[in-house]
């Protein structure tokens, strides 16, 4: 990582842990947290209310997105979410909510004070199937081919090494798993100079690609099914955007998990006594007549 790369990730940690230290400190007063000062097209209204309402006051207050991925995510029941800069812990705990008691939601932040309060939120909120993991997401701690879908509300345009994000984002996912990503992205005719121009850098304005970037970043990673729809502009050319991409079905996880080496006919150790059905849910006798290749006996 280049000394400049190292300024601007120290510069973003120092604005999120302000944030989080606002939130944090504005509990402790008379009448809760006040909400971090964004204007209209960041933060918590972007969220239908019966959401926030729902929610820890601290969770609403800390949000900083300028979108709201699990509205896009289409989470289902048992699935496996990564939040990628997850910080108070409010799309985790609505990913939470979403996938239930057999699904799991991992949020994941480089800013400890952001992992503080996300921890104070899901104790308040209840929240037994979410895990915090510090980290960034340009080296994310989980093991490959275990998330189902990745989430990320306005972080991505953070990173100094966007290639890396995207790579790390593939490689966590399972083979058919999706992003449901909200971002700032700009427009194409926009130079990094004129994007700079709009705003700084941990405001999600100068870090931020265009359209084409966005796409070719996500499809040198390998993903297909590329989507990205601008919702509402941010700033003049920029605008945040909902992603959306996944990771291709293999042919090695399409393919039927083969029978053990000595089953045939649905059996195993067949026409032998001490033969078994590979499905429990059938009699040997069952199973024999279900493959229907003829060995009966």
């Amino acid at each position: 990582m280049t000394e400049q790369s190292t300024d601007l990730r120290e510069t973003v940690r120092r604005r999120y842990a302000a944030a989080a230290v606002k939130v944090t400190e504005g509990n402790a007063a008379c009448c809760g947290p006040e909400p971090v000062e964004v204007d209209d097209n960041f933060g918590s209204t972007l969220y239908a209310a019966d959401d926030r309402d729902a929610l820890p006051a601290e969770a609403v207050a800390a949000s900083l997105g300028c979108g709201n991925p699990i509205a896009i995510a289409e989470l289902r029941e048992g699935e496996r979410v990564l939040d990628l800069g997850s910080g108070g812990g409010i799309d985790v705990l609505l990913s939470a909510r979403r996938v239930g008691p057999t699904g799991k939601a991992y949020g994941l932040d480089m800013t400890e004070e952001m992992l503080a309060l996300a921890l104070a939120n899901a104790a308040k909120a209840g929240a037994t199937n979410v895990e915090f993991l510090k980290g960034t997401i340009e080296a994310v701690p989980l093991p490959a081919n275990t998330i189902d879908v990745v989430i990320s509300n306005c972080v991505i345009n953070l990173s100094t090494d966007k290639p890396a994000v995207f790579a790390e984002t593939f490689r966590v996912l399972k083979s058919g798993g999706r992003i449901g990503v909200s971002d700032v992205v700009a427009d194409d005719t926009l130079t990094p100079d004129q994007r700079a121009e709009r705003g700084d850098y941990v405001g999600c304005i100068a870090g931020a690609l265009s359209f084409a970037e966005y796409r070719a970043g996500l499809e040198a990673a390998g993903f297909t099914d590329i989507a990205i729809t601008p919702t509402h502009p941010v700033a003049d050319g920029m605008h945040s955007a909902i992603v959306r991409a996944t990771k291709p079905v293999t042919a090695e996880s399409a393919r039927p998990a083969a029978e053990p080496t000595d089953a045939c006919c649905g059996v195993g150790a067949c026409c032998t006594p001490a033969e078994t059905s590979v499905d429990p849910a059938l009699t040997v006798t069952e199973a024999k007549t279900a493959s229907g290749c003829g060995c009966q006996d």
